[in-house]
């Protein structure tokens, strides 16, 4: 699924290209991804708002809404997930695109309209007064849509955490490293390639139980974390990562040439460098 870079290039979309447009209509029809609520349930609590901010910690994005009118009290908070490959499009009145979140290798480009986006891929739309419209496209409809969501059981964002509190976190019990990274509860917005990014910057073996970890090599796997996921969002996600070619059979690391090693790790596909990683 998009990955924190992922999701923060889509809650900047959002930020640029969104905000304080009032809202005329909603397109809520996709029952999968506006679960559990109802069709016309989040089209009659946000008609004529608008976005005020869009939020990220992690991998769950939101945005705050405007009240009704003159109202100055706030509407609801309008979660926006992505999915496995979901991005948000934006247009302005003229129909000029401003697009963001997982990344398609190129398929689609970026700034215009491209003619194999099917509509009905279009699972969630806000038509804004303007004509412009925010639509939530997403091939594989395994996003959601829905208010008020809960983020109470999401750890501190990854982009942000600071070093003690990532090494109080992350180096509590014998869970290998990475699955500890993993844990959504502990850091919120790792998942699988910048995992291992982090874990080869690092150079720690993605299987080494958290309870060995030095507080040296804590505060390395912190700087790693925060350098991979910096580079990552500002080179356009976690498929720019040094490490994430070389994530392959025959494939020999890029730092000392040795081959690279294959396992699962926390559930998921891990490669390292069983020579630099250790």
């Amino acid at each position: 699924m998009p990955e924190l870079p992922e999701v923060e290039s889509a809650r900047a979309t959002i930020e640029a290209a969104a905000l304080h447009r009032r809202i005329t209509e909603v397109d809520d029809t996709d029952t999968y991804e506006c679960r559990p609520h109802p069709p016309g349930e989040i089209r009659a609590a946000l008609l004529g708002r608008s976005l005020t901010a869009a939020h990220r910690r992690g991998k769950s994005m939101w945005c705050d809404t405007s009240g009704v009118g003159r109202s100055r009290t706030p509407g609801p908070t309008l979660g926006l997930h992505l999915g496995m490959s979901g991005r948000i499009l934006v247009t302005d009145g003229d129909g000029a695109l401003t697009e963001g979140g997982d990344w398609l290798g190129g398929r689609y480009g970026t700034g215009a309209e491209q003619s194999d986006r099917n509509p009905v891929w279009d699972r969630f739309t806000l038509t804004f007064e303007d004509g412009g419209t925010l639509r939530l496209f997403d091939k594989r409809r395994l996003g959601r849509v829905r208010l008020d969501p809960d983020l109470d059981r999401l750890g501190p964002d990854a982009e942000r955490i600071d070093v003690d509190d990532f090494a109080a976190r992350v180096g509590r019990g014998r869970s290998p490293v990475k699955a500890r990274l993993l844990d959504q509860s502990v850091v919120a917005g790792v998942g699988n390639l910048l995992a291992d990014e982090t874990l080869w910057e690092a150079g720690l073996s993605p299987q080494r139980p958290v309870d060995e970890l030095s507080a040296a090599e804590l505060r390395d796997l912190h700087d790693a974390l925060q350098h991979a996921t910096k580079e990552a969002i500002a080179h356009g996600g976690v498929h720019t990562g040094e490490i994430i070619p070389f994530r392959k059979a025959g494939a020999h690391c890029p730092r000392c040439g040795t081959e690279m090693t294959r396992a699962t790790v926390g559930g998921r596909t891990t490669w390292w460098c069983p020579k630099d990683q250790t």
